[in-house]
């Protein structure tokens, strides 16, 4: 699993919330998808469960063409927490009991958040026998912000293809 993922394609502040980051990826799916790897397919976005009569909202949902599995992406604007284990573990049972087929593997989970602490992720993922990975992810700039100052904006650039 990488670690950390680098989202600068994003073009978003490190302050971003949880539905902005979700939002960008899912219009930049191309783009997240080759920073996540090979062979991943993108199901959904905010892809729904019903469970007794209840509704649950996956963030992001992908099926992995080579490891034939389910793979679910719960994203964190914050640090971890123990809980988002328990809430993914819970989503990943009912994603292998509703929709994978006999012959795919078991599903996978990440949780991408902005920061972890690798003991809290530890013992949060200690006992659990579902495939669960902690990931951090980061909402840098491509251009630092000193030097933009000193390149030529679009239109410059537009201006002089013209000339």
């Amino acid at each position: 699993m990488k670690d950390p993922y680098h989202f600068d394609f994003l073009g978003l502040e490190d302050d971003a919330q949880e539905r902005e980051i979700e939002q960008a990826l899912t219009q930049k799916i191309t783009d997240f998808m080759l920073e996540l790897g090979k062979g991943f397919a993108f199901v959904g976005r905010q892809y729904k469960l019903e469970i007794n009569e209840a509704d649950y909202f996956l963030d992001l949902l992908f099926y992995h063409l080579h490891l034939r599995c389910y793979v679910v992406i719960e994203l964190k604007a914050g640090k971890f927490k123990p809980e988002y284990a328990g809430k993914l573990n819970f989503y990943l049972s009912a994603v292998d009991s509703q929709l994978k087929h006999p012959t795919d593997s078991a599903s996978i989970g990440i949780i991408l958040c902005r920061m972890k602490d690798k003991i809290e992720v530890e013992y949060a993922l200690r006992d659990m026998n579902k495939p669960i990975g902690v990931s951090a992810f980061e909402l840098s700039e491509i251009i630092p912000e000193g030097l933009k100052m000193q390149l030529p904006t679009i239109e410059e650039m537009e201006n002089s293809l013209i000339d």
